[in-house]
């Protein structure tokens, strides 16, 4: 990481101060550096920082403006820090409100894509707030990156044989098992949904399997979407809408980002993350819409759209994780546009019947600055995915209530999971922000873990 959070400062370290504009003008320091803030306008503004002057011509410290009011994203401000200020070693002065956001913020904030381009960064060195959990700061970070990281690798180097080396690589880190059946063994195997979304492209389709932790523990499931690239198939996307379709994957990003902080934590689970990777291509034998597929559950899903592929090759991955009932399975996926219309691209809906889980998550996502919004598995809109010749299509016709007609989808696959949520992600963030610059971005998997934790110690 660019930034390095230690337990305590160095001799050294620069402080910095957090101000709201309401609590700047009794902060502590002297006239010469009130003056200078002054002659820079700054009042403690949110988002602004100010670099103080030092006597000798250095930098002797430096003030951040935050918002008087936590809400959102907000506790995650301190990532500023890391991109503007100078290189070297600093620490935050005086009470922190929420230490470990404060530290896990600088963390955040100092990340940078440079698999491709050189970027220049400064080296950061500062010291974490008292109070904070340095190490679990430093895991949940490297989560985030590793989220990032593989969104933002374009599909050329991110196709299903790259996701499948990332995975590998995840579990042997942290001695998880790891299994993938691939291309016709797919058919054999009975998973015949992601073998007909995956064969038309150049690498084959697969599902990915890792197994972690004790036998005896409760089983957490995790499933995510792996479309490594999406051209829609036969109702083939415009050329606008394929230019962010390497972040097709991003559910499948984001449970092996929660993977890492489960396994990095050393949580007392059963783990199993089943990710179906695919790339829903163009070719004689791409399938086609009228098509009707036979899952592994056994349902005919006949194809109303082949740019509804997700779904179905979630299906046959849940069916998969279901079959294990465990105590609880999520998945996570960029599956409908809808999900954005209704909630915009920082706030992810979920669904779940289940009442307690959807009240935890709801506590969670803002104790952890982890956004989430619970939306409604509404069963009368179950029957707009009616087919007159299959047991149901794979999208309603009418175009109304995307993100629950698709949740609505999913769960005909869940039947022995004693609880089940879906997160519809939009893995992306369109905007430059302080915790994160413009690109891949982990969603919901925070506020996830920190359920988890507390239920399963």
């Amino acid at each position: 990481m660019p930034l390095t959070l230690t337990d305590q400062p160095s001799a050294d370290a620069r402080p910095v101060h957090l101000v709201t504009e309401a609590s700047f003008a009794s902060l502590p320091i002297d006239e010469d550096a009130r003056r200078w803030a002054t002659a820079n306008g700054f009042t403690g503004q949110a988002g602004r920082l100010l670099v103080m002057p030092g006597k000798d011509g250095g930098v002797s410290g430096a003030i951040l403006g935050v918002a008087a009011e936590r809400y959102g994203l907000s506790p995650l401000a301190t990532g500023a820090l890391a991109q503007k200020l100078p290189a070297g070693a600093w620490a935050l002065a005086g009470k922190v409100d929420d230490p470990d956001l404060a530290g896990l913020g600088l963390i955040l904030g100092s990340y940078a894509f440079s698999r491709y381009r050189k970027t220049e960064t400064p080296e950061i060195s500062f010291a974490a707030p008292a109070g904070a959990d340095v190490a679990a700061a430093n895991r949940r970070g490297e989560a985030v990156f590793l989220v990032r990281d593989l969104i933002n690798t374009p599909a050329n180097d991110m196709g299903p044989d790259a996701l499948e080396a990332a995975a590998r690589a995840l579990a042997e880190k942290h001695g998880a098992i790891a299994s993938v059946v691939t291309g016709d063994a797919l058919l054999a195997q009975n998973f015949p949904m992601i073998h007909a979304v995956g064969r038309a492209a150049a690498q084959a389709p697969r599902l990915i399997d890792i197994a972690w932790g004790p036998e005896g523990a409760r089983k957490v499931t995790l499933v995510g979407k792996g479309v490594c690239f999406d051209t829609g198939g036969l109702d083939i996307k415009p050329a606008s809408g394929m230019l962010l379709m390497k972040k097709d994957m991003g559910g499948a990003a984001n449970v092996l980002g929660l993977a890492s902080m489960i396994m990095g934590a050393g949580m007392n689970v059963r783990l199993r993350v089943l990710i179906p990777a695919v790339e829903n291509s163009i070719a004689g034998n791409a399938f086609r819409p009228g098509d009707i597929l036979t899952s592994r559950k056994g349902h005919t899903v006949e194809i109303g759209n082949t740019d509804a592929e997700g779904r179905l090759v979630l299906a046959d991955a849940l069916a998969l994780g279901d079959e294990d009932e465990p105590d609880l399975m999520i998945d996570m996926a960029t599956l409908t546009g809808a999900a954005r219309v209704a909630l915009g691209p920082d706030l992810p809906p979920f669904f779940t019947d289940d009442e307690t889980l959807a009240s935890d998550l709801a506590t969670a996502s803002i104790e952890v600055a982890d956004p989430v919004w619970r939306m409604p598995l509404w069963k009368p809109y179950d029957q707009r995915l009616a087919s007159k010749v299959a047991d149901f299509n794979n999208v309603n016709t009418d175009g109304f209530a995307g993100a629950v007609t698709a949740a609505l989808f999913l769960r005909r696959f869940v039947s022995r999971a004693k609880s089940w949520a879906h997160f519809d992600v939009f893995g992306w963030s369109p905007v430059e922000r302080p915790h994160c610059p413009i690109g891949g971005e982990a969603q919901a998997i925070r506020a996830i873990e920190n359920v988890l934790a507390k239920r399963f110690k």
